[in-house]
């Protein structure tokens, strides 16, 4: 399938589907379009009367067009009020065409860019990454898939000629959000830690990276031994993998991050075991965050900003055997901070606490860890925004402009430093987890004790990796979030 940039008029314009995007209040046919209307002999008049069509944001109406005209069919879809266009606007009407497309071999989409306040590129950007992610379907384990792959041969976006590069940089980025999907798509059995490492290993072959692996006993032998994370996956067959993946630009850097993903292949929550019922089937995407962050390398090292990027994940299992660890434990990270594990299915922040200590030895300018980490921040946020903490106020806007720009939902939340109260313990330095109020809170004050000096922000991801039903660029399972808001941040 190619996009395509094309300064052809809308007039001029032939193929199977013709789709013109109408701004709600904007239905009486003027210009190009009234003419384009008589052309078509009143279809899309009649279409919009028959359909009531308002232009309202989301709603989409489609029809065939009679005789021997050059469009084969034609379809309207809404934008929504002129004054509250945004680029998700764009991004949501792109994805509601494609979808309506899947059938025909060839699209034309006319959504005016006159009105918004965003440039042309943006634009072009976010509808190419729009299209590819929404007609995305993740048939790899079906035998016989329910549904074909689209027919769509090419896609012409009428109104952006010299628009070639933000295509293509749309398209990288689709990229690198598919491969987060997939990974977290496919089952426990499939994505392990070994899988994680050679899927790392893949890209650093592919894209020019520079790539460690750190075996259990390299980790156990880091500052004063990696024993929160390694303690977390004692239990499994399967051996932790820590994994770290090192984009470098040529020449001097401008700055130079980190960002670590939470990389539980699969969560049975230990001893602390999850009933059925309670998700636990599901828990093949408590590596939301590692996936977000390999699908981050792929699309950065493709784009080859002028920034350093360390890419690590602590990968690993939580499972249950005789050699798992016990509620009541003592863990001691590689920073020398001790833990009272009271509750073994809080296991994350236990893993990134020795990621963030290894994270913070690379002298990186900021640092930036993302995990499904608590149901708390669910219950908080819903299952659309992401809760985001940080220690630096400049980070924090860095990361939100970043975030509009991709369309990607957070709430910053704060590090009371209270609460931490309740996380203390009578034997060790700490518990890892406190009372039920404020859970995602004190996950990120638990996180936060494994940082000294560098810049940090903690990012929840626990609701908006996953869709429980298909709806705007994301069909129902994995989403890929958030990373087209890394690749943001690390582009600006």
């Amino acid at each position: 399938m190619q996009i395509k940039a094309t300064d052809q008029a809308l007039l001029n314009w032939t193929g199977d589907l013709l789709a013109v995007g109408i701004a709600e209040g904007a239905t009486e046919l003027q210009g190009d379009l009234a003419t384009l209307d008589e052309k078509l002999a009143g279809t899309i008049a009649e279409l919009i009367a028959d359909e009531e069509f308002e232009g309202k944001s989301g709603t989409t109406a489609v029809s065939r067009v009679g005789g021997k005209n050059p469009v084969r069919k034609i379809a309207l879809v809404g934008l929504g009020k002129a004054e509250d266009l945004k680029l998700d606007s764009w991004r949501n009407a792109a994805a509601a065409i494609a979808r309506l497309a899947k059938k025909e071999k060839t699209l034309g989409i006319s959504l005016p860019n006159n009105l918004a306040n965003d440039s042309a590129s943006n634009i072009a950007q976010a509808m190419t990454e729009a299209i590819m992610l929404s007609l995305h379907e993740d048939n790899r384990f079906k035998s016989e898939p329910e549904s074909k792959e689209p027919k769509l041969e090419t896609i012409d976006l009428i109104g952006f000629s010299g628009q070639e590069n933000a295509i293509k940089k749309g398209l990288t980025i689709a990229d690198g959000v598919i491969l987060a999907r997939e990974l977290v798509n496919a089952p426990a059995n499939e994505v392990t830690p070994v899988t994680m490492a050679e899927t790392a290993q893949k890209l650093a072959q592919d894209y020019g990276l520079e790539i460690k692996i750190l075996e259990a006993a390299d980790c156990a032998q880091f500052q004063q031994g990696m024993g929160a994370y390694l303690g977390v996956g004692q239990a499994s067959d399967i051996p932790p993998k820590f994994i770290h993946l090192i984009y470098k630009p040529q020449g001097t850097a401008k700055r130079k991050v980190a960002i670590v993903g939470k990389s539980l292949t699969f969560d049975s929550g230990g001893l602390n075991l999850k009933p059925t019922g309670s998700g636990i089937e599901t828990m093949k995407m408590d590596m939301g965050g590692g996936a977000a962050t390999l699908g981050a390398a792929k699309a950065i090292a493709q784009l080859k900003p002028n920034t350093e990027v360390h890419f690590i994940c602590a990968a690993t299992e939580n499972m249950i055997s005789g050699k798992a660890m016990r509620p009541g434990d003592i863990l001691k990270a590689s920073n020398g901070k001790t833990i009272e594990v009271n509750n073994t299915d809080a296991e994350g922040r236990l893993t990134l606490a020795d990621a963030l200590v290894y994270a913070e030895t690379l002298k990186v300018d900021a640092i930036v860890d993302l995990a499904t980490l608590t149901g708390a921040c669910i219950v908080a946020l819903g299952n659309d925004i992401a809760g985001l903490w940080s220690t630096d106020e400049a980070l924090a806007k860095e990361m939100k402009a970043a975030a509009e720009l991709a369309g990607e939902k957070f709430w910053q939340l704060p590090l009371e430093e209270k609460y931490f109260e309740g996380l203390k313990s009578q034997i060790a330095d700490m518990k890892n987890t406190g009372p039920r109020p404020g859970g995602s809170i004190t996950a990120a004050l638990f996180l936060k004790q494994f940082i000294k000096d560098t810049p940090w922000m903690h990012l929840d991801v626990a609701g908006p990796v996953w869709a429980e039903a298909a709806g705007g660029i994301n069909n129902k399972g994995a989403t890929g979030f958030p990373v087209r808001t890394l690749v943001n941040w690390v582009n600006s």
